[in-house]
């Protein structure tokens, strides 16, 4: 394929040959396992190692995006693409109409880990690690961009997955994620997934119990969330499982950090909490796969068994004594439960060394499914063509 002007096939894998670079960095981090070999590119024919069932392909959709997380597209079409470490906000458009982009422009920098992203009547909202802010009109506004108004304030300040994922909620609400700032802890405040009326500017807990929770989705039809979260460290290879769960409403309780998935009582915190008391996940993942974004497919371009289902980026393990993960899961659903769960597309791991991690997923308009990847700093289409 040929690369679009502001991609830079063998750009990413040059930077990560200098030792100060962004390789380090993720090292120093705490990422060691993760980053045992220098960054593959999209554009250096690594995507050939990945595997996909008959009939798809995956292919380079953008490159030069260091560190690229959530996606998200606007109302005209624009996908818009956060940073965790890199700080900037990039918008990427397709002005010829061949489905990929060909301008790429960076609408905002020098925030802190701005993970999440979310588009709603116009306006682009972004979280930060203690606020929400918003470009208004965006889309139209893309060759000056607004200066970040502050929509919201009160979120914790802790950086230890202190990065939020947002997203609107069926009823307008922005729904924002407040991880643990900890392994394991008790800590007012934390664990949950808020839902603020930016309208009013009141915001409610939604659940409890979450330890560290960055995919969100709603169930086409129902309105019902559903969401990873990562589990806690240092119970061995297999303890415990990650988790997908579902929350048909609020109040609910998923058990962090008194029992995880239901039926694993934390040693510290476990006594006196049985399991019985909080809400059971709808999957129970492997361990320490590190599922981060999450999705429904809403598309009509893949085959009918897919439509529907729930495809989970499972980022992979950063200290399991051998790696996991570092692949694309699909969640099969019937009536709203889960009857199965395989690998759909892997490959970003071979020999116990991964070259890339899938991190965020989204559906674009033709039906295909994108992925980005924040080790290579790259995303990927994935289409069905049989």
């Amino acid at each position: 394929m040929r690369p679009k002007p502001f991609e830079r096939p063998g750009i990413i894998r040059h930077l990560t040959r200098h030792r100060g670079g962004r390789w380090l960095r993720d090292l120093v981090l705490g990422a060691l396992a993760a980053a045992s070999i220098p960054v593959a590119c999209a554009g250096d024919g690594s995507l050939e190692r990945i595997r996909l069932p008959a009939g798809f392909v995956i292919e380079p959709y953008a490159d030069h995006l260091p560190d690229a997380r959530t996606l998200v597209f606007g109302e005209g079409g624009t996908l818009f693409v956060s940073t965790r470490k890199a700080g900037a906000v990039y918008a990427l458009r397709d002005t010829d109409g061949d489905g990929l982009p060909d301008t790429r422009q960076e609408i905002a920098s020098g925030l802190n880990m701005p993970n999440g992203v979310a588009f709603r009547n116009g306006d682009l909202y972004i979280a930060e690690v203690n606020r929400i802010l918003c470009l208004k009109g965006i889309e139209a506004r893309l060759a000056r961009p607004p200066a970040p108004e502050v929509v919201y304030e009160g979120l914790p300040s802790d950086r230890h997955h202190g990065w939020r994922t947002i997203d609107f909620g069926p009823q307008g609400r922005l729904y924002i994620t407040i991880g643990a700032p900890c392994n394991v802890c008790l800590r007012e405040g934390y664990g949950q997934i808020r839902r603020l009326d930016l309208a009013t500017g009141r915001s409610e807990v939604f659940a409890r119990g979450v330890r560290n929770s960055v995919g969100l989705a709603w169930r086409p039809g129902t309105g019902e969330l559903w969401f990873t979260d990562n589990g806690r460290d240092w119970l061995g290879d297999d303890l415990p499982p990650d988790e997908l769960n579902r929350a048909p409403r609020p109040g609910l309780h998923f058990g962090f950090p008194y029992c995880h998935v239901g039926e694993v009582p934390d040693p510290e915190y476990g006594p006196g909490h049985p399991c019985t008391e909080f809400t059971p996940p709808a999957l129970k993942l492997p361990a320490h796969v590190a599922p981060l974004g999450v999705v429904f497919y809403t598309g009509t371009q893949f085959p009918a068994r897919y439509r529907g289902q729930i495809f989970i980026a499972e980022h992979g393990s950063w200290n399991r004594s051998r790696k996991v993960g570092y692949r694309i899961g699909l969640v099969h659903l019937e009536g709203g439960r889960v009857t199965g769960y395989e690998p759909f597309s892997q490959g970003w791991l071979e020999n116990d060394r991964a070259w890339g991690r899938p991190a965020y997923l989204q559906v674009a308009p033709d039906g295909s499914l994108l992925v980005s990847d924040d080790r290579s700093g790259a995303i990927y289409r994935i289409r069905y063509r049989p």
